[in-house]
């Protein structure tokens, strides 16, 4: 029975990749492509611009100089730029991310709703919970593991364009490149999926049960809803009725509703988590962003989620598409 249950899992999870691969697969791997093309010709443009008026860094060794006479400190800052150009590249990757799960769970219902395919979806032996779970596991473990394999390639990349750059104006690439943590910022992006997971469902679920709820507009009506109670939350405080923290309510209802599915969401959210360690990444480091399973914050989150999840089932199983 429970292998039957898998291979329907796998199989809906399947089907999703297959409706949606657009968003999931090719969005990333342009915008990824697109970002390294962009800083190839900015690289080209600077040396071409650098050699029409004489400049030429680093022709005579004095660069090399440089950097052998650095004591630690400055290795660690010229790592640390090196780890900067590799996020750079990921951040980019992750922001088309956000949009592509937050447009793809506004949709995945109410779409198959409006061109009244459901019926026959639910012409199959298959559940509501599961065909909806299955669009939860699309939306926050299939989309962000391509995305993060699409950035980390791009940040290899990255970094391999800035080491050879270099390497031209006479510095050891190879000496560079030992400054850099690859391994360490890839083990940080990976790590960082089953948080994205945990702090991303209030918006998967708020988005999902307003795309099985809506007859028409989900999009309107998932933004209009919070904001429009947000803003009469602060009339409220405005007038001085009830005494609501209207900030309480936008970024923890509002804002957790509307963009948790943002990679990154979470570090803005807690700033106790950017504001720990000596070097300017350690926030991105795993011992570090885990300390989010302490928040009483992500756990309220993931309730909410859920309840917004069985929402979704709910509706998707009783509304009448007549």
């Amino acid at each position: 029975m429970k292998t039957l249950a898998g291979n329907q899992m796998y199989w809906l999870v399947k089907r999703e990749f297959w409706e949606h691969r657009g968003g999931f697969l090719w969005a990333p791997l342009v915008t990824g492509g697109i970002f390294l093309l962009l800083n190839l010709m900015g690289i080209i443009t600077a040396e071409v611009i650098g050699a029409r008026h004489g400049i030429s860094i680093g022709a005579s060794g004095k660069l090399q100089n440089v950097i052998s006479q650095m004591d630690a400190g400055d290795m660690s800052q010229v790592g640390m730029a090196l780890d900067m150009a590799m996020y750079s590249s990921m951040a980019l990757i992750f922001v088309v991310l956000g949009f592509v799960v937050f447009f793809y769970c506004l949709g995945a219902i109410y779409d198959e709703r409006r061109d009244r395919s459901i019926l026959f979806w639910k012409s199959l032996p298959l559940s509501d919970t599961e065909t909806v779970l299955s669009k939860v596991v699309s939306a926050t473990v299939v989309a962000p593991v391509i995305a993060t394999v699409a950035g980390i390639a791009a940040g290899i990349l990255q970094l391999l364009m800035v080491a050879i750059t270099l390497s031209f104006h006479g510095i050891n690439v190879w000496q560079l490149l030992m400054l850099a943590h690859p391994v360490r910022v890839t083990l940080n992006m990976i790590g960082h999926i089953p948080l994205y997971l945990l702090w991303a469902l209030p918006s998967v679920g708020w988005l999902l049960a307003c795309s099985a709820w809506a007859r028409t507009k989900p999009f309107l009506w998932a933004i209009a809803l919070p904001v429009a109670t947000g803003l009469l939350v602060t009339w409220f405080g405005i007038m001085g009725l009830f005494n609501l923290p209207a900030g309480w309510f936008w970024q923890n209802i509002v804002a957790r509703a509307l963009f948790s599915a943002f990679p990154g969401a979470s570090l803005i959210a807690s700033d106790d988590l950017i504001h720990t360690g000596s070097n300017n990444l350690d926030f991105m480091n795993l011992g570090n962003t885990y300390q989010l399973l302490g928040s009483i914050n992500l756990w309220i989150g993931v309730a909410a989620g859920a309840a917004l999840i069985a929402a979704a089932i709910w509706f998707r199983r009783w509304r009448d598409e007549g």
